[in-house]
């Protein structure tokens, strides 16, 4: 099978800039997708946002339900030793409550997570954990900027430190969680403000990552969380504002299983690590797949407005 044949591709039809003008911008998955570490991280338990370290050596991620943490939400460390994933363990941030969706930076200095620890301001919040060799230093709450009395998700820092991405339930979104960017500004985070465009909806949306274009944002959509399947949505920018998205095909959606969790690996360029159900299974896996944007059917525009 060739390079073009092993690839499932998802058309992304949208307006142009100008007077209407229509363009194609493709997303293009690797037929199969990697189940990651089975037996170390991928388990019998649900097992979700796997992140990875740029150098490829350390591998975090979190589980609401594997034994032995030190709460119910707890994040996990592997390392790559002698090309074999170690025995996983718990983070030593982690708290006695909630510990969740850990993200390497591109530099690999700092890891952002979500909690609900005492101190912070309101339900599930942004925190941040330096990185030093083989430890992690003291968490540090994002702050104000970011943070409100509702619930924050799935912090993401783009490639060039300039913007943060993640999920919010706070008031005044277009329904539950929706999607949420903050520019870095001289190292500051600068307020929080809603995605632009139409990518935002009555329905949930969270568990984003961008791409390596820094542009492209691939994200989790549901109607209501827990009675409706979870998918995965790709949106691309034109000026300032986002498309809705385009549901990605196989393997990241099934059609009949949930599938969120969605990362950009930084050890692996052109890689999107995610979480879903497949085939034998137990429970919620991790796993990675390849994709491809073709530079020729690319739309050009402005850089999202800071």
């Amino acid at each position: 099978m060739n390079a073009l044949t092993a690839l499932v591709t998802v058309t992304v039809t949208v307006a142009g800039l100008l007077g209407g003008d229509v363009g194609q911008d493709t997303l293009a998955l690797d037929h199969h997708a990697e189940r990651f570490a089975p037996g170390i991280a991928s388990t019998r338990y649900s097992e979700i946002r796997l992140t990875l370290s740029p150098d490829g050596h350390t591998a975090l991620w979190f589980s609401r339900d594997r034994p032995g943490g030190a709460g119910g939400y707890d994040i996990w460390v592997s390392r790559l030793q002698r090309g074999k994933w170690s025995v996983a363990r718990p983070a030593p941030f982690n708290t006695p409550g909630r510990d969740f969706d850990p993200a390497f930076t591109a530099d690999g200095r700092f890891v952002l997570f979500c909690s609900d620890r005492p101190g912070g301001l309101g339900g599930d919040d942004l925190y941040r954990v330096p990185v030093q060799a083989l430890r992690f230093g003291v968490a540090e709450n994002l702050g104000p900027a970011v943070n409100s009395p509702a619930n924050e998700f799935a912090p993401m820092l783009a490639a060039d430190g300039g913007t943060l991405l993640f999920s919010s339930d706070r008031a005044g979104g277009a329904g539950g969680h929706d999607l949420y960017v903050a520019q870095v500004d001289d190292g500051q985070l600068q307020p929080a403000r809603p995605v632009a465009g139409a990518i935002n909806t009555a329905a949930q949306e969270f568990d984003a990552t961008f791409l390596g274009d820094g542009r492209t944002i691939v994200f989790a959509r549901a109607q209501d969380f827990g009675s409706s399947r979870v998918e995965q949505f790709a949106a691309r920018a034109f000026g300032d504002r986002y498309e809705p998205g385009m549901r990605l095909p196989a393997p990241v959606n099934d059609g009949a299983s949930d599938s969120y969790g969605a990362m950009l690996d930084w050890s692996r360029p052109g890689t999107l690590t995610y979480s879903a159900r497949r085939g034998d299974g137990a429970s919620l896996d991790l796993y990675r797949v390849r994709y491809r944007r073709p530079l020729s059917l690319s739309i050009p525009g402005p850089p999202v407005r800071r």
